[in-house]
């Protein structure tokens, strides 16, 4: 089918000529900074914003702007015509094309952002510093575009930086992510002498000129005597890389025909979109050179709508039968709502991107989740802080919803007559928690709103209240995404709160199989309770979750019970017997019970199967898991002792060691509690001068020494 009986003839950008993209990395990589400049050599914006002034366009954030983070992924969109005549596609030359953009967060506790954004993106640009290569928070990323099968561009920043090291970089993409990555733009000098780029397939050095100008001129010369052979060296390497993967190529190759630019291109373009293959660009985004020609290798590389795989939901009557929704603007409408933000001007704002059909204002959308429809009023197109009304949105796009309500992260919104489950983002459980109270009485009942509307955006953030104190416990990825979300609370939503000290999220396991029984017997003359069941418990690996299943045979449990049975276990597992935590990784088979014609209800079985998985954890061995980070600290060599010492002191177990340019890494597992108050501690340890970053690892038993303690203080 030709693909303009895919696009409506009424969109003013086709599918082919649209790009959905992220941009994500570890923190302080350069990725708003890359933004900004994508936007002003788009023409999108008139003056370049810094992010260490706080005048960026997606860091639009109050607290973004003071603490120079990303803390909200923002949208943006951005048109691009591609600056190159040599080698490129024909389809695109002379054409615009649009781009949108998603910039997304580095830091670790705001990683439901990257997770979100990555789950309806085509394609994203992976950066990468050119001194550090591969941090943490970069294979995080990566693994979440791995995840949801995202093909990739890695642009290795900060080329300018002392200790810029392009192949250093490439060694790093290679070995620490297993990523097939290959040059296709090599940064011309380093540091100080940063120069342009140098286009390994067309053969071309591309100098910027240093004007007034911002990167905006810059001119295409033959490649200079000193780096011919080096170029010469990456473009055979580049084709034999690309003839391995590429049947097409492969077979000329093989049969020594000659391979052309636009053959080349072809084929890194069908292995990039195929996940086999990752082109490397350098350059420096701050320093304002190898941007366009990033911008070009976007168009030339990451796939628009059409060249990815249909998406495909499941039957909501039937999980097993799959959907597909094509991208066709002419097909019935399927979307995902994949962000929740609350907006001071026009209220709540349902982000979505668009699989399938087209929405027009006045439409209605139903979801399958709740069984409810909702009448479109408002659509608008995002770009960063600003809002702009469309009446039609199509196949391929991003944009928002104003004013739908019962809707959560994840959920799918689609046609009537569709039914259509699409598979949402997943997110990490929270990792530290806290007590809040309100200041006054009147605090006290805007505090209520306030926390469900930033829990309604936030899926790592969660509230609750504890049942033992009555306290109301906010819970989320770290120290920084709490103090964000007071901050919000703040300033948003007029709520002055006082809080306690951050509490660790534990969790509660099994080691060994046990036998469970648990009754609930109430009969004293009339109607009363009779529920008796029993369940056979074993260690679940770490990591599956909980497995329920039902193995009563003979109807010892009638089966209208067995639900109410599973129930309960579901409750059960909300909290431990050591402290109360929440309990991990169990396989729960229901093996037997009984029960009496008249006194048996759904509750009496929810309760006694409570009761069983309760004695079958007193039976299990039941021990206390306490959440580990992955911690990484960059130091200068002479302060490498006294940072690895201060981390045995944490009880963390040193993993690895690497030297780069003077600076140790040292790479460690260090249980959570043991981190707060490390950046004050390291600071004071290098005289200022160490850094680190840290993300969530695993689960891991408290030590005996250490589990009283925890349990003393859950007592309290």
């Amino acid at each position: 089918m030709p693909l303009t009986n895919l696009n409506s003839p009424n969109r003013a950008y086709p599918l082919e000529r649209t790009r959905n993209i992220g941009i994500a990395a570890h923190i302080d990589a350069g990725k708003t900074t890359l933004t900004e400049r994508i936007l002003f050599y788009t023409g999108m914006i008139h003056k370049i914003g810094e992010v260490h002034e706080g005048t960026t366009v997606t860091d639009w954030m109050e607290q973004e702007r003071e603490r120079g983070i990303t803390i909200t992924s923002a949208a943006t969109t951005c048109f691009w015509q591609q600056t190159r005549q040599e080698g490129v596609y024909k389809a695109y030359e002379g054409i615009k094309m649009r781009v949108n953009i998603i910039d997304t967060p580095g830091h670790v506790d705001f990683t439901a952002e990257v997770e979100r954004s990555l789950r309806v993106l085509d394609g994203a640009i992976a950066v990468f510093c050119g001194v550090a290569g591969v941090q943490p928070q970069s294979e995080t990323v990566w693994r979440q575009a791995t995840k949801y099968g995202v093909p990739r561009i890695a642009f290795v920043n900060k080329m300018d930086r002392t200790g810029a090291n392009f192949a250093n970089a490439i060694n790093d993409i290679r070995t620490k992510l297993r990523a097939p990555a290959w040059p296709v733009l090599i940064p011309l000098g380093a540091e100080d002498s940063l120069r342009g780029q140098l286009d390994v397939i067309n053969k071309k050095a591309i100098i910027y000129l240093e004007d007034a100008t911002m990167g905006s001129n810059y001119v295409v010369e033959e490649i200079p005597a000193e780096y011919k052979e080096m170029v010469d060296a990456a473009y055979n390497d580049l084709v034999t890389a690309i003839s391995d993967l590429d049947e097409e190529l492969g077979m000329a190759f093989l049969e020594e025909k000659p391979i052309t630019k636009e053959m080349l291109k072809a084929g890194i373009r069908r292995q990039t979109i195929a996940n086999k293959f990752v082109p490397v660009v350098g350059g420096s985004a701050f320093k304002n050179k190898g941007v366009q020609y990033l911008v070009d290798a976007v168009i030339d590389y990451l796939p628009n709508p059409i060249d990815i795989p249909a998406a495909v939901g499941q039957d909501t009557d039937d999980a097993a039968l799959k959907i597909s929704a094509p991208p066709d603007d002419n097909a019935k409408f399927v979307s995902l709502a994949f962000k929740l933000w609350s907006d001071p001007f026009v209220g709540k704002l349902v982000f979505f991107r668009v699989y399938s059909g087209k929405l027009t204002k006045g439409d209605t959308v139903y979801n399958p989740r709740t069984n409810k429809r909702d009448r479109i009023s408002r659509l608008i197109q995002i770009q960063a802080d600003k809002r702009e009304d469309i009446d039609t949105i199509y196949s391929g796009d991003i944009a928002a919803i104003v004013g739908i309500k019962n809707v959560t992260t994840g959920d799918t919104l689609c046609d009537e007559d569709l039914t259509i489950l699409l598979e949402p983002p997943s997110f990490p459980d929270p990792v530290i928690s806290m007590s809040i109270e309100p200041k006054t009485k009147v605090d006290q009942e805007k505090m209520g709103v306030a926390l469900q509307r930033l829990a309604e955006e936030d899926p790592t953030f969660r509230v609750f209240t504890n049942e033992e104190t009555g306290q109301t416990i906010i819970a989320g990825m770290g120290e920084l995404h709490l103090e964000i979300i007071r901050d919000r609370m703040l300033r948003e939503f007029k709520v002055e709160a006082n809080s306690g000290k951050p509490q660790i999220a534990y969790r509660e396991t099994m080691t060994k199989s046990a036998h469970g029984v648990g009754k609930l017997i109430k009969q004293s003359g009339g109607r009363g309770q009779y529920g008796h069941v029993e369940v056979d418990v074993r260690p679940a690996e770490r990591g599956k979750g909980h497995v329920i299943e039902s193995k009563v045979v003979g109807g010892t449990i009638p089966k209208e019970y067995i639900p109410a049975c599973k129930k309960g276990i579901e409750e059960a597992v909300l909290s431990g017997v050591l402290g109360g935590y929440p309990v991990i990784d169990l396989e729960i088979d229901i093996v037997y019970g009984s029960y009496h014609e008249v006194d048996s209800n759904e509750m009496a079985f929810k309760m006694a199967a409570i009761f069983a998985l309760k004695d079958a954890m007193k039976n299990g061995a039941p021990i206390l898991l306490e959440p580990i980070m992955k911690v990484e600290n960059t130091t200068p060599d002479e302060f490498q002792g006294d940072i690895m010492g201060d981390l045995n002191r944490r009880r963390g177990i040193i993993k690895s060691i690497d030297s780069k340019n003077g600076l140790s890494i040292v790479n460690a597992d260090v249980p959570l509690a043991e981190m707060f108050g490390y950046a004050t501690a390291i600071r004071s340890l290098s005289k200022g001068r160490s850094s680190y970053s840290m993300e969530p690892s695993h689960f891991e038993q408290v030590p005996e020494n250490v589990k009283a303690a925890v349990l003393d203080q859950k007592g309290k």
